[in-house]
């Protein structure tokens, strides 16, 4: 059971890295791509404006 939620996760985090690489666009965000994208689940816990750009990345 333990793997089956680790396999979850990591599924999870996959899932939102490549929504938000390929959405990247329609952020405010001008560089630094990689590093907001593999930093996403902490960034989007801590800081309300990354949350904003998060949901337009996802929204195409």
């Amino acid at each position: 059971m333990p793997k089956f939620i680790l396999f979850l996760l990591l599924v999870g985090y996959f899932v939102g890295a490549w929504k938000f690489w390929t959405g990247f666009k329609r952020t405010n965000f001008q560089q630094n791509r990689i590093g907001l994208t593999l930093m996403w689940p902490v960034l989007f816990l801590i800081n309300k404006p990354f949350r904003t750009n998060f949901q337009r990345a996802l929204k195409g």
